[in-house]
């Protein structure tokens, strides 16, 4: 049997109107297509303090324990994050080559010497593996007081934290030895906001007045 042209025109039309209609709608909504975004990670109660030079701080809901990693006291002497429970803990991985490490390091300084006498450990770990940078890294964190230095010639403790080898890379562990931020990048760690940081987790399990 034969089809009119005229059918033929409006089965034709009713086709690319269809097409249309499919593409305006994918145009509209495009994650039609596209496949779910992953959900963003859960935070914690200390996000309200990434802010400032921090803002970009992350605070996982989820507590993880610190790597188990052994690296170096200035004596070659081994440590282990562990060794420092009871206390909270900023950890910073930093090297000679790193400009934007050797720039946060005052910070950090005055950080350590702001808390002098409380809980608070600051923790500066040199991943330099050369021996004349590892000097200059031992000139360069004595005038710097009352950071010490540790050493992890491995290179391999920035990558045992979630900064996953970024470099300068801080981590703050709470009494427990619990990652309970981290951050990668410079930033200034005097700031008010990260003293407000560490007073929220020094408060935690301190024992009530009597």
């Amino acid at each position: 049997m034969k089809v009119s042209k005229a059918v033929l025109g409006v089965m034709a039309g009713v086709l690319l109107i269809g097409v249309i209609g499919g593409a305006a709608l994918l145009y509209a909504k495009p994650g039609v297509i596209d496949k779910a975004a992953p959900p963003a990670a859960a935070k914690s109660e200390l996000a309200r303090f990434a802010r400032g030079s921090i803002a970009s701080l992350e605070t996982p809901a989820a507590l993880e324990p610190a790597p188990a990693y052994v690296f170096r006291t200035r004596d070659g002497a081994d440590a282990r994050l562990s060794d420092f429970r009871g206390k909270v803990v900023v950890v910073n991985v930093w090297a000679m080559w790193c400009l934007p490490c050797r720039t946060e390091m005052p910070t950090l300084a005055r950080l350590a010497e702001a808390y002098a006498g409380q809980d608070l450990v600051v923790l500066p770990v040199n991943v330099d593996n050369d021996p004349d940078r590892i000097a200059d890294a031992k000139s360069f964190i004595d005038v710097h007081e009352p950071l010490p230095l540790y050493s992890d010639p491995k290179f391999q403790l920035p990558f045992e934290l979630p900064g996953k080898g970024k470099m300068p890379q801080t981590v703050l562990l709470d009494r427990q030895g619990r990652i309970r931020a981290h951050f990668s990048g410079e930033a200034d760690w005097a700031s008010p906001e990260v003293r407000e940081l560490i007073d929220a987790l020094l408060a935690e399990g301190r024992p009530a007045a009597g």
